[in-house]
């Protein structure tokens, strides 16, 4: 009774293609990026520094928050890329969206994370043309001009295909 009961629960060839479709999205969802050609906002970094003082430097700007789980898996991707490419003149500002400094402060220690990662305040959000969802991030080139924006999850494919040709220039 058991084996007959076990075999009327095997999945068809199209319900393994729909759950690894699934999967795929869940680990890797779609993101939308679009072209810009415009000026990044000069808005502070953290304690003291701005945007202009990473001219030179390609950036990822991200907009995150600790509670949101596309965000929370990206973030070893980017620190992974980040570690990799530091030394061609590569940063990351992430700008959280949760409540407290303290609160994303041990959430980025406890996960070894090491780019910075500082609150986002409204004016910095609208700067960047008004963040409505996250994750969502900017790549600056070395000139301070914004390149593309990425609204959805960044993972490390997708970093070396957009960032990759900015950072050779």
């Amino acid at each position: 009774m058991t084996k007959e009961f076990l075999k009327k629960l095997k999945p068809s060839p199209l319900a393994w293609v729909l759950i690894g479709l699934i999967a795929y999205l869940w680990f890797r969802p779609p993101a939308w990026v679009t072209e810009q050609n415009q000026p990044a906002p000069e808005v502070p970094l953290q304690a003291g520094k701005f945007m202009s003082d990473l001219h030179g430097k390609v950036v990822l700007v991200n907009f995150w928050g600790t509670w949101c789980p596309y965000c929370r898996h990206e973030m070893p991707a980017m620190q992974a890329f980040y570690q990799a490419n530091r030394s061609r003149g590569f940063e990351i500002v992430a700008y959280s969206l949760d409540k407290t400094q303290a609160e994303v402060d041990e959430f980025m220690r406890a996960n070894g994370f090491t780019f910075p990662a500082p609150l986002a305040a409204p004016p910095v959000m609208q700067a960047f043309g008004g963040v409505d969802r996250v994750p969502l991030s900017f790549v600056v080139d070395r000139e301070g001009v914004i390149r593309q924006r990425i609204a959805g999850q960044v993972h490390r494919g997708r970093l070396e295909k957009l960032i990759e040709p900015w950072l050779s220039r």
